[in-house]
């Protein structure tokens, strides 16, 4: 009787660790399903693509901005395109200083 009763907690415990075992797998995929890893460089290009006035260190986006916008920060210096489509930036004093 005593080996009947043993046997049968142990089938009791067995059984509620494997309920609580598929609870939590269930519980974790519906966490990971919920979990989406953004990417947040993207919207940063994009940001910079529209926004002359950003400074950037990538060549191609500041030749981009200076043929779109007419005017780009490069490393902290703004450029600018004159009419005559020549590429200057101003100096301390105020002066054009063509490139």
């Amino acid at each position: 009787m005593a080996s009947i009763l043993l046997i049968l907690f142990l089938l009791i415990v067995f059984l509620v660790l494997l309920f609580l075992l598929f609870f939590y797998s269930k519980r974790n995929k519906r966490l990971a399903k919920k979990t989406t890893i953004s990417s947040t460089y993207e919207p940063f290009l994009k940001e910079e693509e529209f926004n002359p006035d950003i400074s950037t260190d990538n060549w191609e986006l500041h030749k981009l901005r200076l043929d779109k916008f007419r005017r780009s920060q490069y490393k902290g210096l703004t450029f600018f395109i004159s009419s005559e489509n020549r590429i200057y930036y101003l100096s301390e004093e105020g002066d054009k200083v063509y490139c």
